[in-house]
């Protein structure tokens, strides 16, 4: 279907990821090295080791998660109209799931399985210098296939966005190329986040054949967009993606982001921050920042100041899910391209 005979779309994004309830708690970096995970990375664990480390915790914060369900949070709170796909069991963390993404504006409508793994979980330890080290349990969203996917709400996306962390299980990679598909055939965008540098390591070659043939828009950070080529300069990795996929949106921390498409290369500068609390979601709020900005028209610039307008504020809290409005962030996004395009006239 073309651009000018597609139906318009009821959603902004719909994201395909593993539902997961977060458990975020302070932690000096020796808990995560005690209990052998990748410290300022995830690390998959099973319940019983999962038990472990909570045991471990101190008091925490808990609420729904998972990668591209925080983007989908963030971008209902920025005025955007988001849909989920994920799989949760009839538990106690299943209801809270479901509880919190309809309470934030999410339309979450897959049945809750009766049977199977409990719901997912993900310990987030939060150190010190604000780094973060995750211990992930699946449980349910290790089944999660294409029996879950919802082709109306896919259809009716402008963009189906995927995370990296889905192709550690067959059945939802197939989950993941079969949205691709269905989205496609409708007319719509594919986005994928590469999710963690340690998922690119497990799936270089396969992401690479997935983004060629698959995805439009690109999500991913310096060490993972470095670890997806095997170079080790920011530069020859931008030089690989170029032409790979219609846009990469690309982050670098303090450095900022650098947006990719075609010949057009936009460098945005990192937002200016009062006190840095807990980088946890900050490549998620830039995802949404960026997509919602995508989705609304903004220019490639634009959506890169509202990705990094995003990140901004979450990192400044604890936790993924904004304490704030974000409402405000859009219009700055906007201003602040205006003062830059006047300042260069």
């Amino acid at each position: 279907m073309s651009d000018t005979t597609r139906a318009p779309a009821h959603l902004d994004v719909v994201g395909i990821g593993n539902a997961v309830v977060d458990i975020i708690a302070p932690a000096p970096v020796a808990v995560a090295e005690e209990a052998g995970l990748a410290v300022g990375a995830m690390t998959l664990v099973d319940a019983d080791q999962s038990d472990r480390i909570y045991g471990k915790m101190g008091q925490s914060l808990e609420m729904s998660g998972g990668s591209v369900a925080n983007s989908m949070a963030a971008i209902a709170a920025l005025g955007g109209r988001a849909g989920y796909i994920g799989r949760v069991n009839d538990d106690q963390f299943g209801k809270v799931f479901s509880h919190d993404c309809n309470a934030v504006g999410i339309a979450f409508e897959n049945r809750p399985a009766t049977d199977g793994l409990p719901t997912a979980r993900c310990l987030v330890l939060v150190h010190p210098d604000a780094q973060r080290t995750m211990a992930t349990y699946l449980g349910a969203c290790t089944e999660l296939g294409p029996a879950d996917l919802d082709h109306g709400m896919i259809e009716g996306a402008a963009v189906t966005f995927l995370e990296g962390y889905l192709w550690d299980k067959p059945d939802a990679k197939a989950a993941c190329l079969a949205a691709a598909d269905v989205a496609h055939k409708a007319g719509r965008r594919v986005a994928l986040s590469l999710s963690d540098p340690f998922c690119v390591d497990r799936w270089r070659a396969e992401f690479r054949e997935l983004i060629h043939g698959h995805v439009d828009v690109l999500f991913a950070n310096e060490a993972e967009i470095t670890s997806l080529y095997e170079v080790d300069d920011f530069d020859l990795a931008l030089q690989h993606v170029r032409g790979s996929v219609e846009i990469a949106a690309l982050t670098r921390s303090e450095k900022g982001a650098v947006i990719l498409k075609g010949d057009e290369v936009h460098v945005v500068d990192a937002a200016q921050i009062e006190h840095l609390v807990d980088t946890t979601g900050a490549g998620d709020l830039f995802a949404a920042g960026f997509l919602h900005g995508l989705t609304r028209g903004m220019d490639l610039h634009q959506c890169g100041r509202l990705g990094v307008l995003s990140a901004g504020a979450i990192i400044q809290q604890y936790g993924p899910r904004a304490e704030r409005p974000l409402t405000p962030l859009v219009d700055q996004a906007r201003d602040s391209h205006a003062k830059l395009a006047v300042a260069a006239a």
